[in-house]
């Protein structure tokens, strides 16, 4: 069990963001092997947002970023130290975070990634960064997930590709009042279940090609999926609210995972909870994988579900299989604690050699 971090830590803000090309149940069913309404009526889901072609991973999580900085009314200069959560990186390296802090303009600020499987990130990711902060040693962290799952998903597999959508969130850390911010977080891998979801490496039939080479798939099975978010996650949230002494019908509002609008409802019946407890957001995104919890607790700010005092559960799950959750009492204006803000070395745009020439 983690206990209450010892410095409190809050969210000031959440930023979201969706590509603009979408794709609905009817494009699919010139696609793949199925039917708009066999789509809705087995997933809930009639539409994901679709990176454009130029769209990388760092691209929506830039945008994630300047929306939570907008949201907070912090400039880009306030972040210290910014960590992405991700499961379809850029490159295998350098760090996503380093591409979106290079896009930003960020210079001077630690990045690093955290890889928790992918839509269980919501909360690992979190969980890392709100370690940082307690630290003393960072006062605003950006922590920032962001997926292009619908890159890995076979072209003609309906179980992945009806299901998943790309997209954004950011959460931005600071220290806060004790009492408030984010309380017991848990942890959990079930690696006997490892090969339920993953992504299978296609070899490559170059002969020089090394062992990372190749094409990406999502394989998944549906079925193991179910069971384990109808058998295991109900009795996670119950632990996970007793283990921040609190009852789960406490909760003011609880942000799940998205792995499909059908499931949500059948979670929280079976943890005893009323459905109005939480939002879907997978009818019209998707199962948007790391950034699925962030972004329920998005439009939740924006519908105005969550206030200043609020008792927040959210839970994340998937591959791995992991699953994460946290209790948060959430932050308002005031409760947040004056920080100093650091100032980094400017970075050379390029470094030189004994030569005097550019490298890039």
């Amino acid at each position: 069990m983690t206990p209450h971090l010892p410095t409190g830590v809050g969210i000031r803000s959440v930023g979201g963001y969706l590509p603009k090309e979408t794709l609905d149940n009817a494009e699919l069913e010139g696609l793949l092997d199925t039917t708009a309404a066999w789509i809705e009526e087995r997933l809930g889901i009639y539409q994901r947002h679709i990176a454009a072609p130029h769209q990388q991973a760092s691209d929506l999580g830039l945008e994630a970023l300047h929306d939570a900085l907008t949201v907070a009314g912090l400039p880009l200069t306030a972040v210290d130290l910014l960590l992405c959560g991700t499961a379809t990186p850029d490159h295998m390296f350098p760090a996503t975070a380093a591409a979106i802090a290079h896009k930003a303009g960020l210079n001077g600020v630690p990045c690093l990634d955290v890889n928790s499987g992918g839509c269980a990130g919501g909360v690992f990711a979190l969980d890392v960064g709100a370690r940082y902060v307690a630290s003393g040693q960072y006062g605003c962290v950006a922590v920032v997930l962001t997926d292009v799952v619908t890159r890995v998903c076979a072209t003609d597999d309906r179980t992945t590709r009806a299901i998943f959508g790309d997209g954004a969130a950011c959460y931005l850390l600071q220290p806060c009042k004790a009492g408030r911010g984010i309380g017991t977080t848990l942890l959990r891998t079930m690696p006997e279940w490892f090969h339920t979801a993953h992504v299978r490496r296609i070899p490559s039939q170059d002969p020089h090609a090394n062992a990372f080479s190749g094409g990406n798939v999502l394989v998944m099975n549906g079925p193991e999926v179910r069971d384990f978010a109808l058998d295991v996650v109900p009795r996670f949230i119950h632990e996970i609210a007793a283990a921040d002494g609190i009852d789960v019908h406490m909760a003011d509002f609880i942000a799940l995972h998205q792995a499909n609008p059908r499931l949500i409802p059948k979670i929280l019946q079976r943890v005893g909870v009323p459905t109005d407890k939480t939002l879907v957001t997978a009818a019209s995104m998707g199962n948007t994988s790391g950034a699925s919890v962030p972004l329920v607790l998005w439009e939740a700010l924006k519908q105005e579900r969550i206030r200043r005092g609020s008792i927040v559960l959210a839970v994340a799950f998937g591959s791995g299989l992991s699953m994460g959750g946290t209790v948060i009492r959430w932050c308002g204006e005031k409760d947040f604690l004056p920080t100093q803000q650091k100032t980094f070395p400017a970075a050379p745009t390029r470094f030189r050699d004994t030569e005097g020439r550019g490298t890039p």
